[in-house]
């Protein structure tokens, strides 16, 4: 067991983030995690303090870049300006996400299938596509299918995934990673710009979701993906125009701040 404390890590908002699809709170204290092929069990111990089921080697090797620990989150609140007091709102309110470095091709397929899916919607087509084509991890875990097993899955299975007219997108861009027409790992070296524009030549990739990529799975945190949610914000709050230049560099940490709270007080005006 490794404890990991920080005063900016909040484990059920990171879980209901968006980000992240297979983080499940299992008990009031504990969360469970299945990424590519690691699996990690959280227990909380406190407010901000958890215990990781790993060793010190795995956490160092692994789980300390995938939850960014060694980023500060406070600088970024503390330079939010002054009188956007929608967004110093929703800092507060969101306190505790950070973003994940997540396995770029998982992100790639994933977001994929996220396409005008509700996130619980999102979260039985990623399980149904990992049981049906992972490897078994323990007990009834499956890891994240390889882009082998996606390429060369056959019609029935993924038909069994709850996938709709995505599972010609996921398939078509498995096999592409595949033979090569796109290498995950080369674009890593791209800039921000050019990254997003190689992964939209992967089927059904437009700008929002190859921003998703860039995001989540690279950790471009300049990347500022914009769904209906986001949208809705910057048309009520801003005008139709956010100003994303006033924090160049990371952007999408604020995305993350403006998605979590604008999707709870639109959830709360509907309970009204």
């Amino acid at each position: 067991m490794i404890k990991v404390q920080s005063s900016y890590m909040d484990m059920e908002k990171i879980a209901n983030s968006g980000q992240i699809f297979r983080m499940y709170k299992i008990t009031e204290k504990r969360f469970e995690l299945i990424t590519g092929q690691h699996l990690l069990d959280i227990e909380t111990l406190g407010e901000g303090c958890y215990a990781f089921n790993c060793d010190q080697m795995e956490y160092d090797l692994f789980w300390r870049d995938y939850f960014d620990m060694d980023t500060d989150y406070s600088a970024f609140a503390k330079d939010i300006a002054g009188d956007d007091y929608f967004l110093q709102e929703a800092e507060r309110y969101a306190r505790g996400i950070r973003i994940l470095h997540q396995d770029p091709f998982e992100m790639l397929i994933t977001f994929i299938i996220s396409q005008r899916k509700s996130i619980p919607a999102i979260r039985t087509s990623v399980e149904k596509l990992c049981m049906y084509l992972g490897r078994e991890i323990e007990n009834g875990k499956y890891a994240f299918p390889t882009p082998e097993a996606i390429a060369f899955a056959d019609e029935g299975k993924l038909s069994n995934c709850s996938l709709g007219y995505r599972q010609e997108y996921i398939q078509k861009t498995a096999q592409m990673v595949v033979n090569g027409e796109i290498d995950l790992q080369s674009i890593g070296e791209l800039s921000d710009r050019e990254l997003v524009e190689e992964l939209k030549r992967c089927s059904g990739v437009g700008t929002k979701v190859a921003n998703c990529v860039a995001l989540f799975g690279y950790h471009r945190i300049d990347a500022f993906p914009v769904d209906v949610w986001i949208q809705k914000v910057i048309d009520h709050y801003y005008n139709g125009k956010f100003p994303i230049e006033r924090y160049c560099g990371y952007a999408g940490v604020i995305q993350q701040y403006m998605f979590y709270y604008g999707r709870a007080v639109e959830k709360n005006k509907k309970s009204c």
